[in-house]
């Protein structure tokens, strides 16, 4: 191997890690399409399809390991897992998904097409499959998926109510086809073209940022999201259980608000085992408000166990369960294979759970319909729109204390922009050490508590009413779009 062809890779391993300061908390998000137009260079000066794939790997280990590595810390400072067999599984994990670029950087250069269509269209819409493809593999992880680093800042955010995070990760994608195409030509016809349609496309979702798919209803509500900062490595702590209770006591008790949210497994109990008398105090408290308290814990149902949401107060007592569990966290995979590492290596409490239904009632509370979702659920737009248009509100509780003090929390909290964006609605985040927000129907921070501290986020939000197009289409669109640039490329290349 020559020392071009190591630069090669080198070159693709940084232009990952730089494609993560799109994301949050950085939000430079012109970056990751730099470095995919990077990419694409690279791919193009390939000399075959094995050393394309071995380039798109790098760029994934580049970017899934700057992007997502804070795994580590789940594994080994509240999972207790070995440091080398922790540090071992994280790259595995970084390596598993750099599989997609590679898989990827394979394909293109196997397809015949000219240098335009590559980069305009082979390359976006491959990309486009890519990631649609990684959403849904092994239960799906879209996390970093390229649209959402548009979000909320970039013009094409705009397309987010109609595409979807797929659709936006495929015009950035084309966005990047046609940087290129302008850099490499731009004295030339189609270098000017390059550049009218990237100017247009950039203007296009300026412009339908301004477009309201939706619209109010309803008087707004006053709402109270608690943020108790209980220690992941003290939350099942037999000695902190007191405290823990007598901290969200306080902080709901402290609320003035109609709707009351704690986080996701706020209560260390099942809920059968929480006393009478603490949830009577929560329950009379929110009654006197008018309202109601929705309480995080883990619940019991025969043989089963679930991570709930259960409501007190003046309505009817309701309860969600969570849906889409995380492999490994909450449901053991192929249990004769995998069950030895989480029942003898990983130290992580209530590990092998029950998902609720797919279709489960809208919670009814405090005058709003709300779309419940818990923590790792509100990464799948598509099944955050099953809800929809019925409810008014959506509402995220999360527990990433698991992460510790990095950038997981706030690129959690920028997916949840995104789905804010695509529904038309209000997304509400109640989290036990942040990020705690209120984010507004057009993707933006409209209030945020600082991270890794006690806090109670009060403000007045409101309910929203119609369909955005993604709501109606959700993915299919974008996938019809990739489809048909394919079916183009084909018909040239004949």
């Amino acid at each position: 191997m020559n020392v071009l062809r190591i630069n090669q890779f080198v070159l693709a391993f940084v232009a990952g890690i730089f494609a993560v300061a799109g994301f949050a908390p950085w939000n430079v998000f012109p970056l990751p399409i730099m470095a995919l137009a990077l990419l694409f260079w690279l791919w193009g000066r390939a000399a075959s399809p094995r050393v394309a794939a071995r380039l798109g790997f790098f760029f994934g280990l580049g970017m899934f390991g700057a992007g997502v590595g804070w795994i580590y810390i789940a594994l080994h400072d509240y999972g207790y897992m070995p440091m080398l067999l922790a540090a071992l599984a994280t790259l595995l994990f970084v390596a598993l998904f750099a599989l997609f670029p590679a898989l990827l950087g394979y394909l293109q250069a196997r397809l015949p097409s000219s240098q335009w269509l590559r980069a305009v269209l082979l390359l976006p819409a491959l990309w486009g499959a890519v990631e649609l493809l990684r959403g849904y593999f092994l239960t799906g992880f879209p996390w970093l998926a390229l649209g959402y680093s548009q979000v909320p800042d970039s013009p094409l955010a705009g397309y987010a109510p109609i595409l979807g995070v797929y659709g936006v990760s495929l015009l950035a994608a084309i966005s990047a086809g046609l940087a290129l195409v302008f850099v490499q030509r731009r004295r030339g016809v189609q270098g000017k073209a390059a550049a009218a349609v990237l100017l247009a496309l950039w203007l296009g979702g300026a412009a339908l940022r301004m477009v309201e798919w939706t619209s109010p209803e309803g008087d707004p509500v006053k709402v109270s999201l608690l943020q108790g900062n209980i220690a992941q490595d003290e939350k099942f702590e037999e000695g902190q259980l007191v405290g823990t209770l007598e901290a969200y006591r306080r902080l709901v008790q402290a609320s003035d608000a109609r709707l009351i949210v704690l986080p996701e497994t706020a209560l260390p109990l099942l809920r059968n085992d929480v006393p009478e008398s603490y949830t009577g105090i929560l329950r009379d408290h929110a009654r006197r408000q008018g309202g109601d308290v929705l309480i995080g814990a883990f619940e019991k149902e025969q043989d089963r166990y679930y991570n709930s949401m259960f409501s007190l107060g003046t309505s009817e007592s309701q309860t969600y369960h969570k849906s889409h569990l995380v492999p490994f966290g909450e449901f053991i995979p192929l249990r004769p294979l995998f069950g030895w590492l989480v029942n003898d290596v990983l130290n992580i409490p209530m590990s092998d759970l029950s998902g609720g239904g797919q279709q489960q009632a809208l919670l009814h509370l405090a005058g709003q319909r709300i779309a419940m979702n818990i923590c790792y659920e509100d990464v799948f737009g598509e099944e955050i729109i099953r809800a929809l248009p019925q409810a008014t509100l959506l509402l995220n509780t999360s527990n990433d204390a698991w992460y510790g003090d990095t950038h997981a929390a706030m690129q959690h909290n920028q997916i949840a922009q995104m789905r804010a964006l695509e529904t038309g609605r209000m997304m509400l985040r109640a989290t036990n050490t942040g990020v705690t927000s209120v984010i507004g129907s057009d993707g933006r921070i409209r209030q945020m508590l600082p991270q890794h501290a006690e806090g109670v986020l009060t403000a007045r939000v409101q309910g929203y009413a119609g369909s955005t197009p993604y709501v109606r289409w959700g993915n299919a669109a974008v996938l019809v779009l990739i489809v048909l640039m394919l079916g183009v490329v084909w018909r040239r290349s004949k």
